[in-house]
């Protein structure tokens, strides 16, 4: 069969459309979480939150591997931002973010 007739069907793409750039950055508009889940789960799930903030702040700034953020970087960036300083098992959450996102 000629590869002419194995055209792919066309897609429709970003580039057709208006991507919308929300800048200035304004954050998302918070709503309350799901009551009657035990505390663990909410802990567990803003802990999740700070750390994928943190690590699109890493990512933003340049660092782009598992490696280069040490708990120190990791902590420096949580000040830029405006976030409390993370834990050391917040700073491995990031890490491991980073590590498997690629």
């Amino acid at each position: 069969m000629p590869a002419a007739a194995l055209k792919p069907k066309p897609t429709q793409s970003t580039a057709k459309r208006p991507v919308l750039l929300d800048l200035p950055y304004e954050p998302v508009e918070k709503r309350p979480l799901p009551a009657g889940r035990p505390r663990e789960w909410y802990v567990t799930h803003n802990r999740r939150l700070k750390a994928m903030r943190l690590a699109i702040a890493l990512l933003d700034s340049g660092v782009y591997l598992a490696d280069q953020a040490r708990n120190e970087r990791i902590r420096s960036a949580a000040l830029t931002v405006g976030i409390h300083p993370p834990s050391d098992t917040t700073c491995h959450m990031v890490r491991a973010l980073m590590r498997y996102s690629r």
